[in-house]
């Protein structure tokens, strides 16, 4: 609701507000009621109005005010406006010679809009009460109020039908849209359909060669598998990674879309960890790494899926592997409230704190303080989409004492 007068600071603020100006500076109301009057009567209109001045940020009338009077501007100028000060929509511009409320004085209905003075105002005013009895003396003016009237309706109807032709033509341009959209969506689910089908399809691949590693370690002679010893581990370690990389593939899928399941079980998480930090040894030593555990005594077992966890575990590790040019990886876990709390805590060069939300998302890579980029794959989305599934949360901070990258995440000891 608008006060009676506007402040000069509020007055300024509808000036320059952004706002859409539904219709030009030229007159909304065109109903020229003096050229319409013959002579003999403009005597006793002259004598029925009443001369008033406003200040600048006067409210002449208010929207939803009764329409008793109607106003012709002598000199200075008005705003029309719809709204409020909050969001204020302009109608138009008005000076002098336009006629102000006569609409609604004539259709004995309330003020379609608010009307302010801009600068210093002088009008004359009209009472309902005189116009009719104005009309009662001229009967002519009744025919050519009448007259008007039904221009201004024709001209309201060809406006809204240019509207209505600009909504069609927006409604076929939001459905043209619509539809590319879906023709993307679909797309990419079959884009990832696949995707899915294809690294499916990988497991039986991996499962042969990891079962020819292990014929090759029970059929080779005992001499020629101790000397061949590293090379067995080392393939033992890619397929892992392998195995550990498609599983992640359609996991990601499986939880994003909410169809994987967890296989909840007791779990000890100090247990998992290290199993998690032997799988990772030998990437670890090949670059003069390793693994520091700060695992907090007698924490509690956890009813979690423990291999996606082991997993999320591993996908930390091997991402500080590859970020750390040498020495300690920091992997910890500690009791915080109801959670269970592990970090992996690298040395590596960091991650801006900018992009520390956008390395969840698919395919993410991060510009580092080397030339090479940041590459994250979908092994920390799999990770944020496995812990949220328990009910955890993830993130990554600075490492502790400012140094390198520190992701961590929490897990509830009960689970519902």
């Amino acid at each position: 609701m608008l006060p009676d007068k506007l402040t000069p600071e509020e007055l300024r603020h509808l000036l320059a507000a952004n706002v859409d100006i539904v219709a030009s500076t030229a007159p909304v109301d065109d109903l020229h009621l003096l050229r319409m009057i013959p002579d003999s009567a403009r005597k006793a209109l002259t004598e029925a109005m009443i001369e008033r001045t406003h200040a600048p940020g006067d409210v002449i009338f208010h929207e939803g005010a009764p329409g008793d009077i109607a106003y012709l501007i002598w000199s200075g100028k008005t705003i029309v406006i719809k709204g409020d000060l909050d969001s204020p929509t302009i109608l138009g511009y008005r000076g002098p010679g336009d006629i102000l409320g006569e609409m609604a004085m004539l259709e004995n209905r309330p003020r379609s809009a608010s009307v302010i003075a801009l600068s210093d105002l002088r009008l004359l005013q009209l009472h309902k009460e005189d116009f009719t009895r104005l009309l009662s003396d001229v009967p002519t003016l009744s025919v050519e109020i009448l007259a008007t009237m039904s221009a201004r309706l024709r001209a309201a109807d060809t406006i809204r039908n240019a509207t209505t032709q600009a909504g069609y033509q927006l409604e076929k341009q939001v459905s043209a849209l619509k539809t590319r959209e879906q023709k993307l969506l679909d797309l990419q689910h079959m884009r990832q359909e696949t995707v899915d089908l294809i690294v499916h399809d990988l497991r039986n691949p991996l499962n042969i060669m990891v079962n020819v590693l292990e014929l090759l370690d029970v059929t080779l002679p005992p001499e020629v598998r101790e000397d061949n010893q590293q090379l067995l581990e080392v393939g033992r370690a890619a397929y892992s990674r392998m195995k550990r990389l498609v599983d992640t593939l359609l996991d990601t899928s499986r939880l994003e879309s909410g169809e994987a399941c967890l296989n909840l079980e007791e779990t000890d998480i100090a247990q998992l960890i290290q199993t998690a930090i032997t799988a990772l040894n030998l990437s670890s030593i090949r670059k003069d790494i390793h693994f520091l555990a700060r695992i907090q005594d007698n924490l509690p077992t956890v009813m979690l899926d423990a291999e996606r966890i082991e997993r999320v575990v591993c996908n930390l590790l091997d991402n500080a592997v590859k970020y750390t040019p040498r020495g300690a990886i920091t992997i910890s876990a500690e009791l915080e409230g109801n959670c269970i709390k592990v970090g992996v805590n690298d040395t590596g060069p960091g991650i801006p704190p900018a992009e520390r939300e956008r390395i969840f998302a698919r395919f993410t890579q991060v510009e580092g303080e080397e030339t090479r980029r940041r590459g994250f794959g979908l092994g920390l989305r799999f990770c944020y989409l496995a812990v949220q599934a328990h009910g955890g949360d993830i993130w990554v901070e600075t490492g502790d004492d400012g140094i390198g990258s520190k992701f961590v995440f929490t897990l509830p000891i009960n689970q519902t």
